[in-house]
């Protein structure tokens, strides 16, 4: 199992690659607003766009089921 990263380390890469929130959402077609509530506390992503956000973000283990 990959070891899960911090909200802040992620936070910390995203800035390192030069990449917004914003972009990362697009890149991942995902709703900008709830992957920055995952990013900042706000949700925990337990469910669907939420969940998928912080599992593709590697602060949550999890399965992102298709379909």
């Amino acid at each position: 199992m990959k070891a899960l990263k911090t909200r802040e380390e992620v936070l910390v890469e995203l800035d390192r690659c030069g990449m917004t929130i914003s972009g990362w959402a697009r890149k991942h077609d995902l709703p900008r607003q709830i992957v920055h509530d995952v990013l900042h506390g706000r949700s925990k992503g337990r469910h669907g766009a939420a969940h998928k956000a912080a599992v593709l973000l590697g602060i949550k283990d999890g399965v992102i089921l298709v379909g």
